[in-house]
């Protein structure tokens, strides 16, 4: 009875802080301890992140080492190489327009599972490739793969900023993207292996085909887990227990977060075109390439684990959600080193700017989730993830194009564009800071002392 009474008082409480409906759940008289309560939520929450990580390892085994060959793949088959960028293009701007739409419906219709259960179901479309050679079905099943990860992302991120609440937003993402890396890790080598072994056995050359149908076993393993985790927490916001300070509507400094995002992202250097240079000036060799930038998937991983706990500091600091923005000076520093690094002929300023690059982008994808997370109302979380999204996938856009050019002209414009769009994105960051007040909080709290 006091089992089941604890269970409608948290789904009370959740439910309130969510700003849902009531849904007829009875109220008890009977009192629940709310340390009993909180240490319950926390082992979910905790659970729920190690699901999800499980979730994304899965699903980056499978796309992150089906995109690796796309471009041998379609080679093999026939296309033509202008055919390739333009389905390519699309695919990736699809990627990120469409999480507009399906953010803010997620938040519209509160069905953070389905956006989330549909859109890794679309990831169906990789093992599928090994059944079709004609560039048309070839061609639908790259687009779906991204319109998949469009369509599950922003109530993926929703379901699991929900989660990270009860540990710290800044560990919980960091945990996410340490297990989501080492998928990004594993999914080419895996594809490596079997392109290896199958040209090895066969004088036709590699049998892409069983590299694609390898990969049923990591899609059945992700959709157990993920319903796993449906089953576990069916109402994640419920972990999200505390009255939310922050309004509904989206504030100044979200909008000056996504201004510096696009910014600092517009001046960041991608690893092909990185990749593209090594290969260039003959000083790495095909089989080196791959190799580096495993290790910097590596070192994403580690780093977003440490920036992850420094943004969580920071916040318990200064006494405030948003005082973990801080971190993000990291970003602008280190991407307008990069290129002096990568684009030189020594090769262990090569390697450094790799594991620079490596950096950057652990900051990149735990540090942008979990501000999101602290900077909007859960009822909005869907919509602002929607918008920080294709705010961020445009700028990798115009990034990878921008830079794709200026390298053909001369890489001195190169370091002339990364330079003023770092220092940009470094006035918007100290006023990104300054919005958020959390020195005068800190200051109070001293005098106070």
């Amino acid at each position: 009875m006091l089992k089941k009474n604890a269970n409608s008082l948290k789904e009370l409480m959740g439910n309130l802080a969510f700003g849902g409906k009531m849904n007829n759940i009875p109220v008890s008289n009977e009192k629940t301890n709310p340390s009993s309560l909180q240490t319950d939520n926390r082992k979910k929450a905790i659970m729920l992140i190690i699901l999800f990580g499980v979730v994304s390892l899965m699903g980056d085994i499978i796309y992150e080492g089906a995109r690796g060959v796309y471009g041998p793949y379609t080679k093999s088959i026939g296309m033509d190489i202008a055919l390739v960028g333009i389905i390519t293009g699309v695919a990736e701007f699809l990627g990120y327009f469409v999480r507009l739409i399906t953010g803010y419906l997620s938040d519209k219709t509160k069905g953070y599972w389905v956006f989330t259960i549909v859109g890794y179901f679309m990831l169906v479309s990789v093992p599928l490739l090994a059944i079709s050679k004609q560039w048309q079905i070839v061609s639908l099943f790259i687009i779906l793969e991204r319109v998949g990860k469009a369509v599950r992302s922003p109530a993926k991120d929703t379901i699991l900023s929900s989660a990270t609440k009860q540990i710290g937003t800044g560990l919980g993402f960091a945990i996410h993207e340490a297990l989501d890396q080492f998928g990004a890790i594993i999914g080419p080598l895996i594809f490596s292996a079997a392109l290896y072994y199958s040209s090895k056995n066969s004088a036709s050359g590699p049998a892409y085909s069983n590299a694609f149908t390898l990969m049923w076993i990591p899609f059945f393993l992700l959709i157990i887990t993920v319903f796993a985790a449906r089953i576990k927490v069916p109402h994640p916001e419920n972990l999200e227990i505390q009255v939310s300070t922050i309004p509904e509507k989206l504030t100044k400094t979200f909008w000056l977060y996504n201004a510096f995002s696009i910014t600092t992202t517009i001046g960041f250097i991608s690893f092909v075109i990185i990749g593209y240079y090594f290969k260039d000036n003959n000083l790495l060799n095909d089989a080196q390439i791959p190799l580096l930038y495993s290790v910097a998937m590596g070192i994403d991983g580690a780093a977003a684990l440490v920036v992850g706990k420094v943004y969580d500091n920071l916040k318990k600091r200064f006494n405030n959600e948003r005082s973990g923005l801080r971190t993000l000076i990291v970003i602008p520093v280190l991407t307008s080193l990069i290129p002096f690094l990568a684009f030189t002929k020594n090769k262990v300023l090569l390697i450094l700017s790799v594991l620079l690059w490596g950096i950057v982008m652990g900051t990149h994808e735990t540090i942008m989730k979990s501000s999101i997370a602290d900077l909007t109302h859960i009822k909005k979380r869907g919509t602002a993830y929607g918008i920080f999204n294709t705010g961020y996938g445009l700028a990798l856009l115009i990034s990878s194009s921008l830079i794709g050019l200026l390298y053909k002209v001369n890489i001195v414009y190169i370091y002339i564009l990364v330079i003023v769009t770092q220092i940009i994105s470094i006035i918007f960051y100290f006023t990104l800071v300054k919005s958020t007040g959390d020195r005068k909080n800190y200051d109070n709290r001293k005098s106070k002392v």
